[in-house]
């Protein structure tokens, strides 16, 4: 008897820690944001694209490198030459010339490597708006679907208790046996939603997973936040400014303006003429040891760099007529999204307000007249569709609202409305 209680004790033990191992984990936004942060691997290629550039500044800066001459000269292994030409009269040289750049060409080389690492940390951070914008569509899209089934399982449950009522006055003779049966067969329309509304959500947890570069199975996987809106907006003129100063795109841009202007420094810089000083030592017998300078001067006649000297002039004019385009796609894109979520603000309101409230009323005024007798059966089954068709528009116009905020945070280039 002790044996049987002690293995039943035992597993009831691992039944319980099984459990707690796989217990469902609901993550809040900021917690998946940080865990996006830290595995998605679009991101972490980006931050090695910045690596990369970083790298290629220590490159920019490198000196030339002097080049070393050896030579030995005059060697004449046979007998019976001239004494000049034995192994005895061998000259011997040692030469190293290196490349002198002038007008500062290193240090623009450098100034525009890093111009170019301050574009590519601007480029990273406007790829991790646009993923964060995705990954809160995903997160907002789970939330939603979240709702929506617990919506068709209350329907359900409340569509249960107001059938069983009803099979008891089918009994009591109350109700005609094709009432009931009509009845029995609008249930389905519910358990239909209920079996969409699962699939949804797993749908939209394993999108969210996606995102995350996680493998965790989607029973164990949940996210928790408020569904709801709120009436409070920032002024126009706040996210209109918020936005010429966050927008990592409109930087970047600005960035590549600089970047062009320090390009056509350096290709006027390459125009010059750069010597070649050279520097040797050698022994030539009878003479023995000499030491010389030399310095060799390239004549830039008809190569003056002119080509590129032209082309990254225009380049500064391109990047300037872009970065104007920007400036004007920013400003486009934040009026749009600001209006959006006006108008989804304007239209959840009433249901707040009113909506939600007389669907629910007449629903069970309604079921309590059907269900004694002082209402009709497709009274009842239109006071039911008609619940659930507001209760469903009022979650998707959340959504709505959500979605339009998180657009609005995308064109600011930050949060604005949390």
């Amino acid at each position: 008897m002790r044996r049987v209680l002690k293995a039943l004790f035992i597993g009831l033990f691992l039944i319980a820690l099984v459990g707690t191992g796989f217990a469902q984990k609901a993550f809040t936004w900021q917690e998946i944001r940080v865990k996006f942060e830290a595995a998605n691997p679009t991101l972490r290629a980006g931050q090695i694209g910045i690596d990369e550039s970083r790298a290629q500044e220590v490159t920019a800066y490198l000196r030339p490198n002097p080049n070393l001459a050896l030579a030995a000269d005059q060697i004449n292994p046979f007998d019976g030459g001239p004494p000049h030409s034995t192994f005895g009269a061998l000259l011997s040289v040692a030469a190293v010339n290196y490349l002198h750049e002038r007008r500062h060409k290193r240090e623009l080389r450098l100034e525009s490597a890093q111009d170019a690492t301050k574009i590519a940390v601007s480029d990273q951070a406007d790829l991790e708006r646009t993923l964060v914008f995705n990954l809160r569509m995903a997160f907002v899209q789970t939330l939603q679907e979240k709702a929506i089934l617990n919506l068709a399982r209350e329907n359900l449950a409340y569509y249960d208790h107001v059938l069983e009522v009803n099979r008891e006055r089918y009994k009591a003779g109350g109700i005609a046996q094709v009432d009931l049966k009509r009845l029995e067969l609008q249930r389905v329309q519910h358990l239909s939603d209920l079996q969409t509304a699962d699939v949804n959500l797993r749908t939209a947890k394993i999108q969210l997973l996606t995102f995350l570069d996680d493998r965790t199975p989607v029973d164990q996987f949940d996210v928790i936040g408020p569904f709801d809106f709120s009436e409070q907006v920032p002024p126009l003129s706040d996210a209109r400014q918020a936005a010429l100063d966050t927008r990592p795109d409109l930087r970047s841009a600005i960035q590549s303006v600089e970047k062009a202007k320090t390009d056509h420094r350096l290709a006027a810089a390459n125009g010059s003429t750069d010597p070649i000083l050279g520097f040797d030592v050698g022994r030539n017998p009878p003479i023995d040891q000499y030491i010389g300078f030399s310095v060799n001067i390239p004549l830039r006649i008809f190569d003056r760099n002119q080509g590129e000297k032209r082309r990254t002039q225009l380049d500064i004019d391109r990047n300037d007529r872009l970065a104007e385009a920007t400036r004007a796609q920013v400003f486009s894109d934040v009026d749009s999204a600001y209006a959006t979520v006006n108008s989804t603000v304007i239209l959840l309101k009433p249901y707040k307000e009113q909506y939600l409230e007389e669907a629910s009323s007449v629903r069970d005024t309604i079921a309590f007249s059907y269900q004694h007798g002082a209402a009709s059966l497709l009274d009842f089954l239109n006071a039911q569709a008609d619940y659930r068709s507001v209760q469903v528009n009022y979650l998707n116009l959340v959504a709505s609202y959500l979605n339009a905020t998180n657009q609005l945070n995308l064109a600011v280039g930050r949060e604005v409305i949390p």
